[in-house]
């Protein structure tokens, strides 16, 4: 077995997250140029006019899960596990929205996300004899490209100095295309030694949940922002949670946050189980 050199492989690793993270800034940069606005006095949101948010973000999330992808000659089971974040993340266009009349209001979020990472492993094969093992992987690389886009309404329940608290009801809709490629030590009979092969996922699930702030002092500048929410559709069972920190300004507001999705599904779905897990960063612009 051929062993690869640390310093060749480590150089372009370094300039790849390099570039990534360089051109993360320049997206974080352009965002606050076309949306920045002029300070203003602080308006109060439930004064029963109509109120508009703005929040471009971006989320770094790494991958973890199970895929299943059903060929002629064998069904191989992937394993994806969470790897370096900014080393998965190739794409991503985040944004999401707000409008708001009293304490009714209707958000949605938008995500679209291509991500890849050679940190993963096909466990078995299922062919005509069964479940076979694996020799060796030599090279095996998955990845996921899609969207992911929420909408629901919402009625706020408390609001106060202190904290405020919404509760909500509405839906996501999935529509992800994971793809396989892999290279094995040596063949199997009936599965191809290298080969790649793609399937695409579509699952609407209800939604309900709650999200606010938890303000940290008595000026609400700082503040902890929360987000929660479970549902069943298409999928048996996802769940969503958020939590973080942030700071207001009269234009509106920074955040930094951590952000799970979960999705699990039925066993004859090409996505058995899927984790998206990783920090945000954005703004939020009030209109």
């Amino acid at each position: 077995m051929m062993m690869s050199n640390p310093r060749t492989d480590a150089a372009p690793d370094a300039q790849n997250i390099a570039r990534r993270v360089v051109r993360m800034l320049a997206t974080s940069a352009v965002m606050g140029l076309l949306f920045a606005a002029p300070a203003r006095a602080a308006e109060d949101p439930y004064d029963g006019n109509w109120h508009f948010d703005f929040a471009p973000y971006l989320w770094l999330p790494s991958l973890d899960g199970t895929l299943r992808f059903d060929l002629p000659n064998g069904s191989p089971n992937v394993n994806v596990s969470a790897g370096a974040i900014l080393e998965e993340l190739d794409f991503a266009f985040m944004g999401a929205g707000d409008a708001r009349k009293g304490n009714w209001s209707i958000f949605t979020d938008f995500i679209y996300l291509d991500l890849s990472t050679d940190n993963a492993t096909v466990r078995s094969v299922s062919g005509p004899g069964g479940v076979v093992e694996i020799p060796i992987n030599v090279n095996t690389r998955s990845g996921m490209k899609g969207f992911l886009w929420t909408l629901a309404a919402s009625y706020t329940l408390l609001r106060g100095p202190g904290a405020s608290l919404d509760v909500f009801a509405g839906f996501r809709d999935a529509q992800l295309k994971p793809f396989l490629d892999w290279d094995f030590a040596g063949p199997l009979g009936f599965f191809p030694q290298t080969g790649s092969t793609s399937d695409t996922y579509v699952v609407w699930d209800g939604i309900i949940g709650l999200k606010g702030k938890i303000r940290l002092s008595q000026s609400g500048t700082w503040f902890i922002p929360y987000y929660a929410d479970v549902g069943w559709g298409s999928s048996s069972s996802t769940w969503q949670a958020l939590i973080g920190v942030g700071y207001a300004f009269d234009w509106g507001d920074m955040h930094l946050t951590y952000r799970h999705l979960h999705y699990n599904t039925d066993a004859n779905r090409v996505i058995d189980d899927l984790s998206l897990s990783g920090p945000t960063l954005g703004a939020t612009f009030h209109f």
